[in-house]
């Protein structure tokens, strides 16, 4: 298997920051290959991917693989399918199929801007056959109903602004489905009165934009949070759930990340002694299952959760594991 641990290392550096947009620097490999060349990979790399996880993980995987092609001694012309072939078959070998689907679907669709562009003649990568893979159901685990509460009801909320906002960003998770980066990026202004009832605007994956009701119990937490926070009156483009300074013991003005989402759940249920493995897409899971237990429809379902195909939600639904554990316990070993 070839070393590519220097090249992996170079690559990070490469890769834009967050929403961070900004003209890349190229590796030699396409900057040898000319001016179409390097136009196409700055336009694929540096504008054409909205999604800036998707952008993260399409460079790392790009640069990646032109690090051994240097150390191949190719030309970016004399790449070829067998060339990408066998990257997939030793430098990935150890990768999960998943990881090797999204890396050759990162290089199918950089190799194509090369054509468009004229850069290259024929597309490399596109006729390499990638892995078989077929998930039947997801493998994040679910939340229980009676873990969300007993995690809920474990944050001391008295006289502390942190419980507090712990508290309501979870109870959004648990009473909306939307995802941790959703919740995070909410702004002031994306709580409102539509003229019926009080609703969440969420900007989702995939630009998606979408309004959630909140419910009655989930506007009091929400509300409670604004008063702590003297957030109430705030303009509408404040975020609305902002790290905290311990030292200042206030709020710091900044949106909370994504991550700092998952780290704060992490440190709850730990303090709750429940399971280390939940997330806060687990209560995508449980909300996704609960309602479809209770004969809600699936493209009810699949519309909360923002699914654009509803095969997306049934890999959501764990009822049939539930049915699966209970006939395996019929066996009569």
């Amino acid at each position: 298997m070839v070393n590519v641990s220097r090249n992996n290392s170079a690559a990070s550096a490469l890769i834009p920051q967050r929403h961070e947009r900004r003209k890349i620097r190229l590796p030699p490999i396409i900057m040898r290959a000319g001016k179409r060349a390097e136009f196409a990979a700055n336009e694929f790399l540096g504008g054409k991917i909205s999604n800036h996880h998707t952008e993260r993980a399409y460079t790392r995987a790009i640069m990646r693989f032109l690090g051994w092609a240097e150390q191949q001694g190719l030309e970016l012309i004399d790449i070829e399918p067998w060339h990408v072939g066998d990257y997939m078959k030793t430098v990935l070998a150890e990768k999960s199929i998943p990881t090797r689907k999204q890396n050759l679907a990162a290089l199918r669709h950089f190799f194509d801007n090369l054509v468009v562009r004229h850069a290259m003649i024929l597309n490399p990568a596109l006729s390499v056959r990638g892995d078989s893979y077929t998930v039947l159901e997801g493998k994040r685990s679910a939340i229980t109903v009676a873990q969300a509460r007993v995690l809920l009801g474990s944050i001391k909320v008295a006289g502390n602004l942190v419980g507090i906002r712990d508290r309501a960003i979870l109870s959004v998770l648990a009473y909306t489905a939307a995802r941790a980066g959703a919740v995070a990026s909410l702004k002031r202004g994306d709580l409102y009165q539509n003229g019926e009832q009080w609703t969440l605007h969420f900007n989702e994956k995939g630009n998606k934009s979408r309004e959630i009701p909140v419910r009655h119990d989930l506007q009091q937490l929400l509300f409670a949070y604004l008063d702590a926070a003297g957030l109430r009156d705030a303009k509408k483009n404040t975020p609305l759930f902002q790290s905290f300074i311990r030292k200042e013991k206030r709020l710091s003005g900044k949106q909370i990340h994504s991550n700092d989402v998952c780290r704060m759940m992490k440190r709850r249920l730990k303090d709750a002694h429940l399971p280390p493995e939940l997330s806060p897409h687990s209560f995508r899971v449980t909300v996704i299952t609960d309602l479809l237990t209770q004969g809600v429809p699936l493209e009810d379902a699949q519309r909360l959760a923002g699914h654009a195909d509803p095969r997306t939600t049934r890999l959501y639904d764990r009822r049939n594991r539930k049915i699966t554990r209970n006939l395996v316990e019929r066996i009569s070993i």
